[in-house]
């Protein structure tokens, strides 16, 4: 399998999860949110801020999602290492807030660093696309 295919499957899965995730949130915010990570939730009527998360997931997840349908790789990879920090942010605000060591770096810690080799990897595949030379197009005479 070449890597064109191997990073098109693991984006696509990124993609997948992270819009089941968000989509999650939004439409169960209640039960979804324990598997969070952190060690208590606010009293009351929380469930706004909980979907807003599941908003920027799917936000996130659809940004990839047109990248990888329109076949842009290389800023698909880039958009790859940037969303990254998003999931590195909840693992440290799990962290940071006494949650759980092993979703904070079993769930995001891991989802982010996957999410960084997908991207660095579709870097890899598309670096002679983007360091190609740019031929003058034929001029009319």
């Amino acid at each position: 399998m070449s890597l064109r295919k191997i990073n098109t499957v693991l984006a696509a899965a990124f993609i997948l999860f992270i819009l089941w995730f968000g989509t999650e949130y939004i439409l169960s915010p209640e039960t979804t949110a324990p598997d969070y990570g952190l060690p208590s939730w606010p009293s009351g009527d929380g469930d706004g801020f909980l979907i807003i998360k599941g908003i920027r997931d799917v936000v996130l997840a659809l940004v990839l999602g047109i990248l990888l349908v329109t076949g842009h790789r290389r800023a698909l990879g880039w958009v790859l290492l940037v969303e990254a920090l998003a999931a590195y942010g909840d693992m440290t605000n799990v962290l940071a807030h006494h949650g759980s060591v092993a979703t904070a770096l079993g769930v995001h810690c891991l989802t982010a660093t996957l999410m960084v080799v997908n991207g660095l990897l579709i870097m890899h595949e598309t670096r002679n696309v983007a360091a190609a030379p740019k031929t003058p197009a034929p001029q009319p005479a």
